[in-house]
């Protein structure tokens, strides 16, 4: 009987010490807030203006990491009297196929000479290189690089010929 006495003691001191107010210090810290007048006015929330969406259309844009396009004035590309293709010349195997049809696939330095691979639409891999031509219409390759090649095609113009800058760019083919 006396341990439930203690223990009945026990509880009874325990409750009454968790009802202490141990708030003293945040009343007396809020009735001083209170008696400054420091409560009051909350600034307004801004007002933003609607988010008006932004349309981004680059389809019609050069990408930003490819050559500007040299646009030529279509008055410049007269017929000249001094240029013709030469028809005594043996035609070569890309001159059977549309330029369009050929394709730049890789590049290859043999001997120190410098050849770029394309395909035609056979799917045959051919190198070529610096005066070989290629395409319908007499194009000469002026020049090779690793990324492109640049054709110079002589094109009839009514009476008379004119030259028309083409390039091929290096393109990954899948089989």
């Amino acid at each position: 009987m006396m341990k439930k006495a203690i223990l009945l003691f026990s509880a009874c001191l325990f409750i009454t010490a968790c009802g202490a107010s141990g708030y003293d210090d945040l009343k007396i810290f809020m009735d001083e807030t209170i008696a400054q007048g420091g409560g009051g006015n909350i600034e307004p929330i801004p007002t933003f203006s609607p988010y008006r969406p932004f349309d981004y259309n680059a389809t019609l844009l050069r990408a930003p990491f490819d050559k500007p396009i040299v646009v030529v004035d279509p008055l410049e590309l007269t017929a000249k009297s001094s240029v013709k293709p030469d028809e005594n010349r043996l035609k070569e195997y890309l001159e059977s196929f549309s330029i369009e049809s050929i394709v730049m696939v890789g590049t290859l330095e043999q001997d120190g000479q410098f050849f770029a691979l394309v395909k035609d639409p056979k799917q045959s891999v051919h190198y070529v290189k610096e005066g070989d031509y290629m395409g319908r219409n007499h194009g000469k390759i002026m020049r090779a690089s690793p990324t492109n090649i640049q054709i110079m095609e002589i094109i009839s113009a009514g009476g008379g010929w004119l030259e028309r800058p083409r390039s091929l760019k290096l393109r990954e083919v899948s089989n």
